[in-house]
């Protein structure tokens, strides 16, 4: 039975798993949310997920939030995308960083610079963000230097979660011309087999 997949095609941590189970070979349904008209904060929803989150995994009697988790299920059902043995913990490791310090930034970021009128945009904020941002953007660079992927000799959940905001267009401090290994290590992820931009895996609510 085909997993349902709760998301919207402006969320990077959505896309995050969705292109997890999409290069995996995981069978699964995108349900669209209209999280900007409050869906994921109404009660029906509320019991998918207690959170109020997107995305939300529903497997049979498996109910999944969290993008990081989402994946490491997706890894473990199928055995693809985690990347040798004696790297699981680095992968794991990059995948919390980006939670962290770089997709916790991202993400509000792009909300703000995006989705929210442009008299409501707190410009403090913003400024602080992109500056939080750059200091990850550099980190990522300088890891990627000689390297294809993040861990190991081909992609895993730690590429897969780093680069889910990176393909978007929609600013949010980040040019892709800036940062030549992260550039490169973006067009060999489109490159694989499979891969597919956010919004041609998940339903947008606003964008083309």
């Amino acid at each position: 039975m085909s997993a349902k997949f709760y998301c919207f095609g402006e969320s990077g941590n959505a896309y995050k798993a969705a292109l997890t189970m999409q290069l995996a070979g995981f069978d699964y349904t995108p349900v669209h949310v209209d999280f900007f008209k409050g869906e994921a904060r109404s009660d029906a929803f509320r019991k998918i997920s207690v959170m109020g989150e997107v995305p939300v995994m529903v497997d049979g009697d498996v109910t999944l939030t969290q993008s990081g988790v989402i994946q490491q299920y997706v890894v473990d059902k199928t055995g693809k995308l985690g990347g040798a043995e004696a790297d699981k913990y680095e992968v794991l490791r990059w995948v919390l960083w980006d939670n962290h310090k770089m997709s916790s930034q991202a993400g509000p970021t792009r909300f703000l610079m995006n989705f929210l009128p442009e008299d409501k945009r707190p410009q403090a904020v913003i400024d602080f963000n992109l500056g939080r941002l750059n200091g990850a953007y550099s980190v990522l660079e300088s890891h990627l230097e000689g390297r294809d992927w993040i861990v190991g000799d081909a992609i895993t959940t730690a590429d897969i979660s780093c680069c889910g905001y990176l393909f978007y267009e929609e600013p949010f401090g980040f040019n892709r011309k800036d940062w030549p290994n992260i550039d490169a290590w973006l067009t060999r992820i489109s490159q694989v087999p499979g891969w597919k931009h956010p919004y041609d895996l998940m339903k947008p609510a606003f964008s083309a």
